[in-house]
C-alpha cells in the first residue's frame, strides 16, 4: 500500500500541556482525506508538524516514504499548503504574488499561473492589488498559490473559510478535479462536515489531540443506520402510541417536537396511520440515514477540548 503521509506515535506538548497525543495517520496516494475534529482538537498542530513548522515532542512524520527531519527541504517542493491565515504581498496583484511563489519553489511553467487563476476565478482581477481583495478572494488566492506548482500532496486547513455557497461548490468541484485528473493527494480539515462528506473518500476524527478513528466513507455508509424522523406538536402522545400501539421501543425523543425511530423493516405508512388514528398531528415524517455530521458528533460529543 502506497502511503503519501504516515505519522508514527506523533505527539506535541507546549509546556506541560499535551496538544497532540500518539497520532498515527495513514493517507494513501490519490485520496481526499477529511481531517475532522472540534475547534482546538489538534488538527492544525498536526498539519503544522507535517510541514515542519512545528517540531514534534515525540514520534515521527513520514512523507513519500521518507522520514521528515529538521533538515528536510526538497520534499516540500512536492507539497502545497494552506495552514491558518494566509499572508500575501498586499501591494502586488494576484498574478505577481503567484509569480513570486513559483520562482521561490523553482517552478517555471509559464502557463501554470494563468491556469490556476482561471480555476479560482481570479483571472479578471487584473491590476487590482491584493489589499483591495475581499476575504473570499484572498481565500481563493491562497488556494491558487497552494496548487500553482501542481503538488503531489495538498494540505489545506479550513480552505473554504470566507467563501459563499457558490464559492464552496467551486472548491468542491476543484478538489474532485485535482484528485481525479492530477492524482493529487489532499488532506483537508473543515468544520463544514456536509462538505467533507461530499468530497472525501477517507476521514480521520481527532478529539482532545488523539486520533479517535480512521475510516473510509464507503465503510461509514455501510454502517450508517436507517431511521424514521418524525416531528409532531404532541411528542408525548406520539411516544405513547409508538410504544403501546405499535410496540416500538427503539426510539429517541430528540427535543420537544422531534422523534427518531430506529429499527429495520419499519413501515413509515404504518406509523403514520397509527398516529393519525390516535389523533396525533404529524408535521413531517421522513426516512433518513445517519450523516457524517451525526457520526462525528457521536464520536466527539464527550470529553474536554484543548484551547
Amino acid at each position: 500500500m502506497s502511503y503519501i503521509v504516515r505519522t508514527h506515535h506523533l505527539s506535541k506538548s507546549f509546556g506541560a500541556k499535551e496538544i497532540v497525543t500518539d497520532v498515527n495517520l495513514r493517507i494513501e496516494r490519490g485520496e481526499i482525506y477529511g481531517f475532522l475534529g472540534p475547534n482546538g482538537a489538534g488538527k492544525t498542530t498536526v498539519m503544522r508538524m507535517l510541514m515542519n513548522l512545528v517540531k514534534p515532542t515525540s514520534g515521527e512524520v513520514e512523507l513519500f516514504g521518507e522520514k521528515l527531519t529538521p533538515n528536510s527541504v526538497e520534499v516540500f517542493k512536492r507539497i502545497g499548503s494552506l495552514i491558518e491565515t494566509p499572508v500575501f504581498y498586499d501591494h502586488l496583484t494576484a498574478e505577481q504574488n503567484l509569480e513570486i511563489h513559483c520562482a521561490y519553489m523553482g517552478y517555471h511553467n509559464k502557463n501554470a499561473i494563468a491556469e490556476v487563476l482561471d480555476w479560482l476565478q481570479l483571472r479578471n482581477t487584473g491590476n487590482k492589488r491584493v489589499k483591495e481583495f475581499s476575504l473570499g478572494m484572498k481565500q481563493r488566492l491562497a488556494i491558487a498559490r497552494a496548487i500553482a506548482t501542481k503538488p503531489e500532496l495538498l494540505i489545506l486547513d479550513e480552505p473554504i473559510n470566507g467563501l459563499d455557497p457558490a464559492g464552496i461548490k467551486d472548491m468542491r468541484d476543484l478538489f474532485h478535479m485535482l484528485s481525479s485528473q492530477y492524482r493529487m493527494t489532499l488532506l483537508i480539515s473543515s468544520h463544514l462536515l456536509s462538505e467533507i462528506e461530499q468530497v472525501a473518500n477517507q476521514i480521520g476524527i481527532i478529539q482532545n489531540g488523539k486520533l479517535v478513528e480512521e475510516l473510509s466513507m464507503d465503510s461509514l455508509r455501510l454502517r450508517s443506520t436507517d431511521y424514521i424522523e418524525l416531528t409532531t406538536p404532541d411528542i408525548r402522545k406520539a411516544a405513547f402510541v409508538l410504544e403501546n400501539t405499535l410496540k416500538i421501543s427503539n426510539f429517541k425523543m430528540m427535543d420537544n417536537h422531534l422523534i427518531r425511530i430506529y429499527g429495520p423493516g419499519l413501515s413509515q405508512s404504518a406509523i403514520s396511520k397509527a398516529l393519525i388514528l390516535n389523533d396525533v398531528a404529524i408535521e413531517t415524517i421522513n426516512r433518513r440515514q445517519t450523516s457524517l455530521e451525526e457520526y462525528f458528533l457521536q464520536q466527539t460529543e464527550s470529553g474536554e477540548r484543548h484551547d
